[in-house]
């Protein structure tokens, strides 16, 4: 099932908000790619884009936390560190393994459905205070 952007996802950050959106849309790529046959054809790429991309994006937002004071900022950069060994454990698991259909379902299980979670459980959160901060 594609993820699906949503207001309850936005932040009200700009690069943050399209930081979210281009990995949606990555992982929804993939999804698109296993409906039509091709999923384990594009895994590598999609996890090879998702590991580089999410260390910017988490880098713009660990950035963003600290010169505001993020109160959670500890525990936040945790998650991410989680998240990139998970990505990392992903492409050890392609690169052992190959591409094939249950690792194409791993990754958009443990990339999606946690990128989902993390935005509307952390980075809502987080984006509230970077925006009370700044309007203060």
């Amino acid at each position: 099932m594609a993820l699906t952007w949503a207001p309850a996802l936005e932040t009200g950050h700009s690069v943050i908000d399209s930081q979210h959106r281009d990995l949606i849309n990555t992982v929804n790529g993939l999804i698109e790619a296993c409906r039509q046959g091709h999923g384990a054809e594009k895994a590598g790429a999609t996890l090879n884009f998702l590991v580089s991309y999410t260390k910017r994006h988490f880098h713009d937002e660990e950035m963003l936390q600290q010169q505001t004071n993020y109160p959670d900022f500890l525990h936040h950069r945790g998650l991410h560190e989680e998240f990139m060994r998970t990505a990392a454990d992903l492409a050890a698991e392609f690169k052992q393994t190959g591409p094939t259909e249950a690792l194409t379902a791993k990754i958009v299980k443990n990339i999606g459905d946690w990128l989902i979670n993390h935005i509307l459980e952390e980075d809502i959160r987080m984006a509230a205070h970077v925006k009370k901060t700044v309007a203060a």
